[in-house]
């Protein structure tokens, strides 16, 4: 697998496969977190302008997720306590074209060989998420709440040093 920044060429593959992620979503008792138009196309393409949106590639282009840069907002504040105030990066708007199974490891890893610290969200019905960032070795830390007050539970880990 190789991960790269994606392009606006790409829009059409990046859009089928959030749908994807949105009926995967639904199928398991998630509607709510994404919706049927989530992220939208301008956000998508803002994410590509920032730099920040990766592509997981093997055959086609099997995944996709924002890795930001700097402090994110959302995480000023929470209703618990991060693990560290140390600095960190964060992972956003994670979706599969379904095809391979444990991308999260796949992108996990690619994250963790670039900062120490990453601090994740996803939406108390997005139990599979919630499993996959429990089995990576994410610590649960409290409930962060996005821009319109939904709240989030909220995920952080630190690569251990040695």
């Amino acid at each position: 697998m190789e991960i790269k920044k994606v392009t606006s060429a790409e829009i059409s593959r990046i859009e089928d496969i959030y749908e994807v992620a949105r009926a995967f979503m639904r199928e398991s008792g998630n509607a709510t977190q994404w919706g049927t138009s989530y992220p939208s196309r301008s956000l998508i393409f803002s994410d590509i302008e920032k730099g920040e949106l990766y592509g997981v590639y093997g055959e086609d282009l099997e995944a996709v997720f924002v890795f930001t840069r700097g402090e994110d907002p959302t995480y000023s504040y929470i209703d618990g306590e991060w693990l560290n105030p140390l600095p960190y990066r964060a992972v956003h708007r994670v979706a599969s074209a379904g095809r391979v199974r444990g991308m999260i490891s796949v992108i996990m890893d690619y994250c963790f060989s670039r900062c120490e610290s990453i601090r994740i969200d996803t939406h108390e019905n997005n139990i599979a998420m919630q499993k996959a960032l429990e089995k990576y070795g994410f610590s649960q830390c409290g409930t962060i709440y996005l821009e319109n007050g939904e709240p989030r539970i909220a995920y952080q880990k630190q690569k251990v040093s040695g």
